[in-house]
Parts: C-alpha cells; structure tokens; sequence
C-alpha cells in the first residue's frame, strides 16, 4: 500500500461519529433547461485560487485551465448535466497531474457549486489520501451521479473509504474504480456496500485486482440488489482452473431480475464455464449486454451460446472478442441469426481466427435478419469472398458503415477491407483528443443498451 500523506490541516479524520450521522437532504433535481449560475459561486478559477491562498496550497495550472473553460461555458448558461472532466492524459494542454492534496482543494470547491454533478479525474495521482476526500465529497455534494476515479493509485484501504462513504449517499448512479488496486480486501467492502446502497446503477471495478472471494460475494449480493443495471468485474486474480466465477454469477443471473449489463473479459472462461452462463441465460429476461471478451472460448462453448439465443429474446450485445471460436463457431451463430433470434442487435467476434467461410455466413445472416445490425469482424482471416461479402453488404444498405469495424476499398479491380476505429467499446480506457467521444459508432455496445447519462 502505498505511504499515506499527512492530511492538509484543518481536515479532520473520518471518525465513527461522521460516518453515523444522517446526510443532508437531497437539493430537488434542476429542471431540464438552461439556467443561470448564481452570482455568489459564478467562478470556479477564482474560488480555487483564492482557496490555495488561504490554505497554503501550490496552485496546479492544469487545474486552473480547466476550471477557467468550465466558468467560460457557465457564463453561456447552465445545462442540467455538466461533468468536470480534469483527465491526466490529456493531450491538449500541459499537465500537472493532480495529488491528494489537489484533490483535497478541489472537493471542497465542488461542495459549493452544486451545478456540476459529474466529476472524471481519471489516470491522475489520488492515492488513498485522495480517497479520502473522494468519501468526504460522496457525503457532502449530494448532487454528484457521475464519478470516474479510474487508474488513480487507490489501494484497499482507500477503496474501504469510498465504499463506506455510499452507504449513506443516495445520488451517485455510476462509479468507475477501473485499474485501482483495491485487491479482494477493498472488493469486499464494496460487496457489503450493495447490501445497503440501493441508488448506485453502475459499478465498474475492472482491472482492480479483485479475489475469488470478492467475485463470489458480489454474485451473492446481485441476487438480491434491484438497483444496479450495470457491473463490470474483468480481469480478476484468479489462480484456479474450474471456473468457480462463472457457476456463482451464472446463479446470480437466474435469480437476478434488473442487472442489464455483465462484464466478464479476461476471466479465463472454457466452454465448461460459458455453459454455466448458458444455463443462466434460459431463465434471465433482462440481461441485454454480455461481455465474455478475451477468454478461451472455442466453437463447443458457441454450439452452447447458439442454442440459448434460439430461445433468449433480451440479449442484444454480445462480445465474443478475442477468443477462438473459428468457423465452425461463426456458422453456429450465422444459423441461429438467420432463423431463429430477432432480439441480437450487435456482435463481435473480433481477432477469433475465423477464415473466409466463416465470416461470409455471418455475413448472410445481416440480408436476412432486419434486427442485427452491428458486427464487428476485424482481426480475422480474411478472403476476397469475405471483402466483396461485407462490401457488398455496405452497397446494399443491410449494414451502415458506423456500424462495422471495417471499410471496403478496390485496388487493381480487388475489393479489400481496411479497419476503422467503430467497436463495442472503442473508447473504454480512453476518449479522442478531437470529435465525440461517447458517440454510438465506437461505442455501439453503451449505446444500445444505455440506461442513463454516461452509463
């Protein structure tokens, strides 16, 4: 865990009797229109200024800059959603990544300027410290739905704070732990934070380093939680080879009735476990996204899949990237797809070793089906059937070209395919210094099932 830093004075530890006392009420939710700043917290750059002063605090530039564009776009009127995204990997303009004690200036300034209620400081230098004031600013700005912490060097005990911190908030709807090493001892702080909070949506705690007994708890958590639409839990520590994950939240979705969204990349699921999650899926009626990316699933594990979607009338987005399910797999899907299913919006079998046959039968099944409409080929062997297939799909109307990962050119009277940044989840762990950044096209997979601002 790394060394904490001694908390700026004036800050006081969270002691037992903070965490007991009840939270204000919730401000009644703005209307949607635009509307003015008060006059009395009308500048963000200048209270954030005149706070380092009083406390002693170097001033951070990045900080600053951005907090002087957020006040620009306040002074042309207030929407009623507004996210303050102060991102350490942003390209634009030179960055002074920010610190705990950054952190700790900026929370108190949010605590005033309740307009803002999305805050995104991801791949920045929190550490526990910053956590800490991440807890304190969930109890105190009870406006805030959206809150991206991802790779921020938050360890257990930090992660022990945030969770503890929404037992009592009501408001947050999407939190994003993504690549802090909160390990299974903070995972399981997050499991029995569940047991209470019945406001928070979406959970992201993927590359978190989380423990068997984390992944077991949250699957016994969701079988009783109603409120959360949307987890994901990739890249666990696992060190097993009988896939428990996948029997214990294969159980969790036939008991489960509201979850919309599961992430389950780099869980090491076989065909063994994607059947347990086959089994679940003939009982679950609201599951829309399955994310079982990166695994080792071959074409026995599709045969499974393809029966399932026979019957299964929810699930719209399906993420079978990187594994190796080659052709016969794709021709499991294509038949399904072309007969059977009408509820399957997306796929992507991405770099999954299928060959031309493959991928021209998923191809077929797009003139036939009116309902699929996105698929996601690049990384596969491709032949001049596939390219002329998919051209031709593009030329016919049956597939738009933001809806595919590829795009046909002609070089000496052959067709080719060159691959164009669209996906399921293009930009998961990072958005584009220009152009929309969660627009449908490299994003298909949230924005299909989208069940609220940034979730």
């Amino acid at each position: 865990m790394a060394t904490r830093r001694p908390r700026p004075a004036g800050e006081r530890s969270m002691s037992s009797g903070e965490e007991g006392a009840a939270p204000a009420p919730a401000p009644a939710p703005a209307p949607a229109v635009l509307r003015e700043a008060p006059e009395s917290i009308a500048g963000l750059q200048e209270d954030y200024s005149n706070l380092c002063m009083e406390k002693s605090q170097k001033i951070n530039p990045f900080i600053s800059h951005i907090l002087q564009e957020m006040d620009e776009k306040v002074k042309k009127g207030l929407e009623e959603e507004i996210t303050l995204t102060i991102a350490g990997n942003n390209r634009l303009v030179p960055v002074e990544r920010v610190t705990g004690e950054d952190f700790w200036i900026l929370s108190r300034i949010l605590k005033k300027h309740l307009y803002i209620n999305g805050l995104d400081v991801r791949y920045n230098l929190l550490g526990d410290d910053g956590a800490y004031y991440a807890a304190k600013l969930l109890q105190k700005q009870l406006n805030l739905i959206y809150l991206n912490l991802m790779f921020n060097d938050i360890g257990p005990e930090g992660g022990k704070l945030i969770a503890k911190a929404l037992h009592k908030n009501t408001t947050l709807k999407y939190l994003r732990m993504t690549g802090n090493k909160i390990e299974n001892k903070g995972g399981m702080f997050f499991a029995s934070m569940l047991q209470i909070n019945s406001s928070l949506q979406k959970l992201d705690l993927s590359d978190c380093d989380l423990g068997m007994q984390s992944l077991i708890a949250f699957a016994t958590v969701l079988t009783q939680n109603q409120a959360i639409k949307g987890i994901h839990l990739n890249r666990p520590i696992l060190y097993g080879e009988q896939e428990e994950s996948t029997v214990h939240l294969g159980y969790m979705l036939k008991e489960n009735h509201c979850l919309v969204e599961l992430h389950m990349c780099k869980h090491g699921i076989k065909n063994c476990g994607l059947q347990q999650l086959c089994n679940a899926l003939y009982l679950n009626t609201t599951l829309r996204y399955l994310d079982v990316s990166c695994n080792k699933i071959t074409r026995d594990g599709i045969e499974y899949l393809a029966e399932v979607l026979k019957s299964n009338t929810t699930l719209e987005v399906l993420d079978l990237s990187f594994n190796r399910i080659e052709n016969a797999g794709a021709n499991y899907l294509s038949e399904t797809l072309t007969s059977h299913n009408r509820s399957l919006k997306a796929l992507s079998v991405v770099s999954n070793n299928i060959e031309g046959e493959g991928l021209v039968a998923l191809s077929k099944s797009m003139k036939t089906n009116p309902i699929f409409s996105n698929i996601y080929i690049w990384g596969n062997k491709f032949d001049e059937a596939t390219c002329v297939a998919y051209s031709d799909l593009i030329q016919m109307g049956c597939l738009k070209p933001d809806n595919t990962d590829v795009e046909p050119f002609v070089v000496d009277g052959h067709v080719h395919l060159s691959e164009v940044s669209n996906g399921l989840k293009k930009h998961y762990y990072w958005t584009p210094a220009y152009g929309e950044a969660y627009g449908p096209s490299s994003n298909a997979g949230f924005a299909l099932t989208q069940v609220g601002q940034h979730i």
